[in-house]
């Protein structure tokens, strides 16, 4: 899953994809413990599209207070 492929898509859509591959994350690291994986690089990717929803999140949250923060600013003066 690429940056621009999550950013189209909707917040709540982004935090319930996030809990999807946490469970997914779960599940692979618990069957690596008992036995060898069929694809080891999944733990990898997995990792990984959970590091990018959550970094297009954060970029959303940073830029909803900077509006906030902007918006307060414009209305004091």
């Amino acid at each position: 899953m690429q940056a621009e492929e999550i950013r189209e898509l909707a917040e709540d859509e982004i935090r319930a994809r996030i809990a999807e591959l946490e469970e997914e994350r779960f599940r692979l690291r618990f069957r690596s413990a008992t036995q060898t994986l069929e694809d080891p690089l999944r733990l990898r990717t997995v990792r990984r599209d959970i590091a990018r929803l959550q970094t297009v999140l954060r970029e959303r949250e940073i830029t909803a207070a900077r509006e906030a923060g902007a918006g307060s600013a414009a209305a004091r003066t």
